[in-house]
């Protein structure tokens, strides 16, 4: 039983792709480096989880090589970077629009006294030429 293992094991090495094949050998190698710790429970730090959630993302086959890890626990680690990411866009002082100087906020309200049949269309190309 245990040299067809070891046989299938092999043909299936030979027939995988080199860049899948460095893939699982940086998998292995990282909960190797994890387990390896010198406390009793191995602790997954940060860095860790971002390695586990960019692998999710380039190697597809990880399910294969997690050992010490869920795969849904590497899925929740994604979701939670891109809530971060996202975060991190939309953060505050960044809301809303610019503010308009008040010099260009007069401009804005003669020219609307001084022509009202102009609407923004013609007021915003006024003042693009303008500058």
């Amino acid at each position: 039983m245990g040299l067809i293992r070891v046989l299938a094991l092999f043909l299936r090495g030979v027939f995988r792709g080199r860049a899948e094949l460095a893939a699982e050998n940086l998998a292995l190698r990282q909960q190797l480096a994890i387990l390896q710790q010198k406390s009793r429970t191995p602790r997954l730090r940060k860095r860790n989880r971002i390695f586990w959630a960019l692998l999710s993302r380039i190697w597809t086959d990880l399910r294969s090589a997690l050992l010490i890890v869920q795969p849904d626990t590497v899925v929740g680690w994604h979701r939670q970077g891109f809530k971060l990411y996202w975060r991190w866009k939309s953060r505050i002082g960044k809301v809303g629009r610019p503010k308009i100087e008040a010099e260009i906020r007069k401009l804005i309200r003669r020219m609307s006294r001084e022509n009202p049949l102009w609407g923004t269309p013609r007021i915003q190309s006024e003042l693009a030429l303008l500058g």
